[in-house]
């Protein structure tokens, strides 16, 4: 036996399991529950008494049960592993400056490029795992994380070598790394466009590939970043070396980007302040999960995206907290459910769905994360909370009492001892 094996009682046990979901309980809520654990993998889950009779030979967690657990959030949309700060760009928005008049005028994306650029990959490292052990402590055990501030070989590549050190770390959350292979045009690289994003499909990108730093790719498709034209020869050519798609689309306008999305078969469209029904259509047709990003749009006074719109379209919902420097400087995916559910209007169940189940299929983790069922990683949350109606409530503070990762805990407030 070793200390990835036991069994955790809960008062309240959200499973987000489509199996125990029903229309009144599309959590799949147990009450008085009980999950098993051997070796970092849940081997049982269910009422208190069923799972102790089954699994008598396993130590118990000390203590009084659990008040509530849920699987680990994760954290599907983050831009994690950036260096430097963005302050004076904040203030000057405070003053009713645009996000999109601050990055002409050689801020915003191309600032966070200047940062990257001149930070040595010790510091990265460092600004890296303090920012994922932190998100661990506000109940994240897995984070999607995008380069995308290098805008060149070598600085993206820097920020991917970065992420790949995290993820060799068990005492930090997974990581889910993601190129973001066209996020701005680097100063150096205004005059000749196209030359740009031509080196970036015929050289970057495979040359990223082909060291397995990246799972998936991303373009910014948006009025002041790249269009359809320009962004679909990239991404078709990750497609054919073996990497998922993503696709920052209509934060600004919509010029395309959820059609793009659904032409690719990507895994998220993310943004969709501004998306069309017949882009909704399409990408419900195509099972594209749509990424909502409160803190961004709260950040820059944005209206909401159109959530009717993409409910009726059939748009399966994720919720993510945007980590970044510029128009989402917070690490808190719990912030940004309490915004998806204040602002956006989702309900309890979408929000917690959106940062556990639907967020881990957005990932291509489906029934490994996001989920309290048989077979599923035990990445847990033991939450100071007697409901999960109260994960909404934008607390401010961290409500973990402790963080599981395969089992072991990442993060705790309280001691995580076998009786």
């Amino acid at each position: 036996m070793n200390a990835r094996s036991f069994v955790l009682f809960a008062r309240r046990l959200v499973t987000c399991d489509p199996a125990r979901a029903t229309e009144a309980d599309p959590l799949g809520v147990i009450e008085d529950g009980a999950i098993a654990v051997e070796g970092g993998v849940i081997v049982d889950v269910g009422p208190r008494e069923d799972v102790l009779a089954r699994r008598n030979a396993l130590p118990v967690v000390s203590g009084e049960p659990a008040p509530l657990v849920t699987p680990g959030l994760v954290d599907a949309h983050t831009h994690a592993p950036w260096v430097g700060s963005r302050d004076g760009e904040y203030a000057l928005r405070l003053a009713g400056a645009g996000y999109e008049a601050i990055a002409a005028a050689g801020g915003g994306i191309v600032s966070s490029m200047r940062a990257v650029r001149a930070a040595s990959p010790d510091e990265i490292d460092w600004t890296l795992s303090a920012r994922l052990r932190r998100m661990a402590s506000l109940g994240v055990t897995t984070v999607e994380a995008k380069s995308g501030y290098g805008l060149d070989e070598a600085g993206e590549t820097k920020q991917l070598e970065a992420l790949e050190r995290a993820a060799a770390r068990q005492d930090l959350p997974r990581v889910v790394p993601t190129f973001l292979a066209l996020h701005a045009i680097p100063p150096e690289a205004r005059a000749d466009r196209g030359a740009y994003i031509e080196a970036v499909r015929e050289r970057t990108l495979p040359a990223i590939a082909a060291r397995r730093l990246a799972q998936f790719i991303d373009v910014y498709v948006d009025r002041a970043a790249f269009s359809v034209d320009e962004a679909r020869p990239v991404l078709s050519r990750a497609r054919a070396l073996g990497l998922g798609v993503r696709v920052h689309a209509g934060q600004f306008a919509d010029v395309g980007g959820a059609e793009l999305a659904a032409e690719l078969g990507a895994a998220s469209a993310d943004h969709l302040e501004q998306v069309s029904l017949e882009g909704a259509r399409a990408l419900a047709a195509a099972g594209v999960r749509a990424v909502l990003l409160p803190v961004a749009s709260f950040t820059l006074r944005q209206d909401p995206p159109p959530i009717a719109l993409l409910r009726a379209a059939g748009v399966r919902l994720v919720v993510a907290s945007d980590a970044n420097p510029g128009t989402a400087p917070t690490e808190s995916l719990p912030l940004a459910l309490a915004l998806a559910a204040r602002l956006y209007g989702l309900t309890v169940p979408e929000v917690i769905l959106g940062a556990t189940r639907e967020a881990a299929a957005s990932l291509g983790l489906a029934d490994v994360v996001g989920v309290v069922r048989p077979d599923a990683r035990a990445d847990l949350v033991a939450w100071d909370l007697p409901h999960e109606n109260a994960l909404v409530q934008p607390w401010g503070v961290s409500r973990a009492l402790t963080v599981l990762r395969d089992g072991a805990p990442i993060a705790a407030q309280t001691p995580f001892s076998l009786g």
